[in-house]
């Protein structure tokens, strides 16, 4: 997805890419419903947007990050 910009009103403002809940889950390689979890369980940023669930891809590559084990030396 790309970020585009919006015009209202003579001011460019940009949007934003969203993913939604079945492009998050192939992103981090789960089941959609493993990604509804960790919006009930608040493991995960999300955005409302309506009755929708949307996720930065920036969320959802710093939630990888934090899952992150580094090896023993």
């Amino acid at each position: 997805m790309k970020d585009t910009t919006l015009t209202t009103e003579g001011a460019t403002v940009p949007t934003l890419s969203l993913l939604t809940i079945n492009d998050t889950a192939t992103r981090l390689g789960v089941s959609p419903r493993f990604v509804r979890r960790l919006v009930a369980e608040r493991r995960i940023t999300f955005h409302r947007v309506g009755k929708f669930i949307r996720f930065e891809p920036a969320d959802v590559d710093a939630l990888i990050l934090e899952g992150r084990v580094e090896r023993r030396t």
